[in-house]
């Protein structure tokens, strides 16, 4: 038997934990500072993503994917 791995950017585990929550993915989004692993999850979970620049990517890394995030900010606090 093999392994099957369960984590970002495998959508599995956003659609199990909003299945456990009664969620749905047109309310539910994912907030995170990667491209290769939250935003991509996200897009493929079918969530809102938003993409803070305080962590790892910036607009050059941003540039390297082919696919963008549904917001992006320059820090969590702007959430708010």
């Amino acid at each position: 038997m093999e392994p099957y791995i369960v984590g970002k950017p495998n959508p599995m585990m956003f659609r199990s934990a909003m299945k456990k929550i009664d969620a749905h993915s047109s309310t539910t989004g994912m907030i995170g500072d990667r491209m290769d692993t939250d935003v991509i999850a996200g897009i493929e979970a079918g969530l809102h993503t938003v993409l803070v620049l305080t962590g790892i990517a910036d607009e050059a890394e941003i540039k390297k994917y082919p696919f963008r995030p549904s917001e992006i900010l320059n820090s969590v606090q702007d959430l708010v």
